[in-house]
This record gives structure tokens, sequence and C-alpha cells, in this order.
């Protein structure tokens, strides 16, 4: 079947998307690593779109490869139809997708269309993009919801003039279970994230319980040949995510709470009501704050450099430059209070 119009047009694109750059730092999380195939994308295209293309070279891949030095990364972007497709896979909630989806495309777009000329008279035709998030984290979430990047607008407008929407499906076990249907990787993938779930739950270490649901995952035809070629990459990762997910957690939880009581306090010694909520939140952004700072200080003790613990947390790169530099002089005996203090003061 030939590429649609918009498709063959941006072919060429494909190859321009990958520059020649430095090795990630960061290992490709399992949904990239399974994804990134063209076979298993356009199965999950299919999927969720209901149509039967057989061919993957239908799929012109988008994704950004250099994106790290940009700020930005996207799990997978493509091309099909005439329409660009970005999927996200995430284990927490975020609200913020959408607007990170908009800042993504937004330098999608001039990649692909650095050719053209956008100040004549005649319109530039661009594919018309749609954003979906896929979510397995452990926090409850409904089956289906839609992110708007209205809702983050201060303050809040009715009709906003410039909108974007980015759909979430949870794939957690016993969720959207007619798409798993259609899409085995999915559904595949699904199983093997709620086996280790299941054994971490029953006392098994995280190494152990990885390696065991990759054996009954395999004896079940369950990604079986995905885990016997990437067995040892897929334990890593486990537990790379694992272990980022539960610090992060556990870092915001302990930090939010800290800052949460401090802007409580501040807001009972300013003896008003409306002095309390401000000290909350305050309060609250202020552990938030010296979460991330815990996280960025762990990773500069592993030798990661700015470009890359902006990649590996999903950070703002502009902050986390600005922490490394604070902390650099303070090597390798990092003082989280003083980084936090200097760094306050600078806002």
């Amino acid at each position: 079947m030939a590429k649609n119009t918009l498709t063959t047009a941006f072919y060429q694109t494909e190859k321009d998307l990958k520059h020649p750059i430095p090795i990630r730092a960061y290992k490709d999380r399992i949904f990239r690593m399974i994804f990134k195939e063209k076979r298993a994308l356009l199965a999950l295209y299919n999927a969720m779109n209901d149509t039967a293309y057989q061919d993957p070279e239908e799929l012109v891949i988008t994704t950004l490869e250099n994106a790290i030095y940009l700020g930005m990364k996207n799990d997978v972007s493509f091309m099909i139809c005439d329409r660009l497709f970005l999927y996200e896979h995430q284990s927490t909630k975020n609200p913020n997708m959408p607007l990170r989806n908009l800042l993504y495309v937004a330098d999608l777009y001039s990649v692909l269309t650095k050719d053209m000329f956008l100040y004549g008279e005649l319109p530039v035709a661009i594919p018309e993009p749609r954003f979906v998030v896929f979510y397995n984290g452990e926090q409850k979430m409904e089956e289906r919801s839609v992110l708007r990047l209205s809702d983050l607008y201060r303050p809040r407008t009715e009709h906003p003039y410039l909108e974007l929407e980015t759909l979430v499906l949870n794939i957690n076990k016993g969720y959207n279970a007619e798409l798993m249907e259609k899409c085995r990787e999915l559904h595949d993938y699904s199983a093997f994230v709620a086996l280790v779930r299941e054994k971490r739950k029953n006392g098994r270490s995280l190494k152990h319980a990885v390696n065991e649901a990759i054996d009954e995952c395999i004896h079940q035809d369950i990604m079986a040949d995905f885990l016997r070629r990437n067995r040892a990459e897929v334990v890593k990762m486990s537990i790379y995510e694992y272990d980022e997910e539960k610090n992060y957690k556990m870092l915001q939880e302990q930090y939010w709470n800290m800052g949460h009581e401090r802007g409580k306090s501040e807001g009972i010694a300013q003896g008003r009501v409306e002095g309390m909520a401000q000290g909350r939140t305050e309060g609250k952004n202020e552990g938030k704050t010296r979460a991330f700072i815990q996280l960025i200080l762990a990773k500069m003790q592993k030798n990661y450099t700015p470009e890359q613990i902006a990649d590996i947390l999903e950070m703002d790169p502009n902050f986390v430059k600005e922490i490394c530099q604070i902390a650099l002089p303070m090597s390798p005996n990092y003082d989280p209070d003083k980084i936090y203090e200097m760094y306050h003061t600078m806002k």
C-alpha cells in the first residue's frame, strides 16, 4: 500500500531525525523497547484505530532521537495516514503531559517543515497530531481519561484559544480489555508487569520477582521471543524503573509532608485562613523542589551529566542545570539543604 500524501512528503524526514549523537546514558524502558519495533507499533496502532494495516513500512518513525538536548523526550512518534501520532508510557500520574506534548510537537513540526516556506501566501500542510499516554502505575486511575492543556491555564478560561488534548489509557491488568485483546504486545506487557508486582507483594526480592516472571512468561508464551532476546536488559530495566519510581515517591512524600506542615505553621503564625492556604502551597512547592534536588544529587554521584539527568528524571533541563552548577563545587560532599537555600535565594 502506498504511503499517503503527507506521509510520503515527510518520508525523508525519518532519516533527518536520526542525527549522530552520543549514546544516551539512560536505557530504553521496556515499553519503548517493545514498541520501537515497527511490527509491534503497527499492531498497537491497528488496535487503537480499528484498522488492519499489514506492512510495517507504512509507518514513518518521527521520534526525535536528539530530544535529550531539547529538554523533551517522547517514547515513540510516527506518521501514518497523513496523521502524526505521539505515544508515551507513564508509570506515575502526570497532569502536565499536554504541555510536554505541546513543546515536543512544536519542535517536531519545526523539523518536519524545515524545508518549507512558512512566510508565503500559500498554506503549509502539516499532519494532525494525536497524543496518547499508556498508564500502568500503581496509583488508581480510571480506564480512560483526557488531559487538556487548558486545565493548566491560570486563570482558567471557558473558551481557550489554544487547546491540546491527551488521551490517557489505563493498561493495568483488568482495564481496557478490548484493546488488550486486539494488541497481543500490549496485553503481554501488561501481564508481565502484573506478574512482577504480584511476586513482589508475595515477598520476593525485586530481582527474583523479575527473573521468575520472565521464566513464567516464556513458559506461557507471553512475550517469549522478546524476553529470550532481551532477558538481561529487561531485568536491568525492571529494577531501574522500580527503584526510580520508589525513590521518587518516597522523597516526594517525605518533603511534601515536611513542606506542608511548615507552610501550615507559617500560615497559623500569620493568623489568617488565607495565610494558612498560601503557606501550605508554598510549603508543598518547597517539598517538591527538595525532593527533586535529592534525585539530581543521586545522579550526580554516578557522574551523569546535567543533560542525562534531565532525560532520566524527565525534569526541566534548565532547573537541573542550575542545581548541578550550585552543587558541583561541593562535590562529593553535597549539602541538599544548602543547595536548596542557594537555589531559593537565586529565585
